[in-house]
């Protein structure tokens, strides 16, 4: 009997593949369109442990100097939820100039992940900005808070 041949894989993000995904944001071939896709990115990227992307998607003005992931934390990422998507999209939705893009947004989100075998669940409010780089406008990551 023939074998029937493999789906790709879902994106860590939670996206179809990584390929359809994330995956031209992190190889450079695409810029992320918007906050949230540069968040998914972002997030594929710490599952990767992808220092390069990582740091070149974090604002200049709040990229730490010290190494953003670390080799010998033994963590491991579990998913990903994106809770202000839907709000983001009826915000855009409700304003009179829905195709404007806005320079500055939030996303909201959730990631679970494993530190040392114990399970753990970052939510963060992350701050986004948009700007002109050497390749166009892009995205940047700023910086998040931590709602209670």
């Amino acid at each position: 009997m023939p074998k029937k041949p493999s789906s790709p894989a879902t994106c860590p993000c939670g996206g179809p593949s990584l390929a359809a995904c994330c995956g031209p944001y992190l190889d450079g071939s695409a810029i992320a369109p918007t906050a949230e896709a540069l968040m998914r990115s972002r997030y594929t990227a710490y599952t990767q442990g992808n220092e390069a992307y990582l740091r070149a998607s974090w604002h200049a003005s709040t990229v730490p100097s010290e190494p953003i992931v670390s080799k010998e934390e033994k963590l491991h990422w579990l998913g990903l939820e994106v809770k202000s998507a839907l709000r983001l999209r009826q915000r855009k939705a409700e304003s009179p100039d829905r195709d404007a893009v806005p320079d500055r947004d939030t996303v909201e989100f959730v990631a679970r992940c494993k530190v040392d075998g114990r399970a753990q669940r970052l939510h963060e409010v992350s701050n986004f900005v948009r700007e002109q780089g050497a390749d166009g406008l892009r995205w940047y990551y700023v910086d998040g808070s931590f709602p209670e």
